[in-house]
């Protein structure tokens, strides 16, 4: 058992240097870098770090399910990253039987940023988010069109472009940690308002869009899938 000692020192003098950036227990796979990705059971777990200005930090994952990030981002404006688990779907709206996701989260009571998917059709063509909760001075893209009750939660509905692409943002009026979300009620919703076509649903991504997270804070997906046919 002594040769276990000095492991056990160096795990305890990682979570000091990192502010606890390690999980509770040791996960399957860990990176710090900015561009860190893994794929396990049709799930993409990726780091992003993609903003500017962005400080450390560190992504870790036992599945695509089970997934979690410390971030130390200063108290600057502008997103810094975007931690999340993807799954590609590449189907069409209209040739889909069904799309929803399932989701549980821990989540830090200080900082600023959102709980949000990351829903993209046509390659990058639109962008549709769905934020679940929101912390701090973050907003969504564009301007408030109307309120709507569909795929099981009350939001207030923005649009928008990054200069990129069209963004639909669907904002729940009062935060969740967990849920479900019908994605195909909220894509036919946006097809009822002509907003887009019969598109081709590229990816479901899920994760924390962080602005800010000084000092360090820590985000945790204790569950999430994606199921459709």
């Amino acid at each position: 058992m002594k040769t276990l000692k000095p492991v056990v020192a160096l795990v305890t003098l990682l979570a000091a240097l990192f502010g606890a950036a390690l999980p509770a227990h040791a996960a399957t796979w860990s990176s710090s870098d900015k561009w860190g990705e893994w794929s396990s059971g049709g799930y993409t777990v990726r780091n992003d770090v993609w903003g500017s200005g962005a400080g450390p930090q560190t992504i870790w994952a036992n599945s695509g399910s089970n997934f979690g990030v410390w971030a130390n981002h200063p108290n600057t404006g502008g997103v810094k990253a975007y931690p999340h688990s993807a799954r590609v779907v590449n189907k069409r709206i209209s040739s889909l039987g069904s799309l929803t996701s399932n989701f549980n989260v821990s989540r830090p009571g200080s900082g600023a940023y959102c709980t949000c998917y990351d829903i993209w059709a046509d390659g990058h063509n639109f962008e549709i988010m769905i934020w679940m909760n929101k912390t701090g001075a973050v907003g969504p893209i564009g301007s408030k069109q109307t309120n709507a009750s569909v795929g099981g939660h009350n939001f207030d509905v923005h649009k928008g472009s990054n200069g990129s692409n069209q963004v639909f943002s669907f904002v729940r009026t009062s935060n969740t940690n967990s849920g479900s979300v019908d994605v195909k009620a909220i894509l036919n919703w946006i097809r009822s308002k002509g907003w887009m076509g019969d598109v081709t649903v590229t990816d479901v991504q899920f994760g924390y869009e962080i602005t800010s997270s000084s000092g360090g804070l820590n985000f945790t997906t204790n569950s999430y899938s994606v199921s459709f046919s």
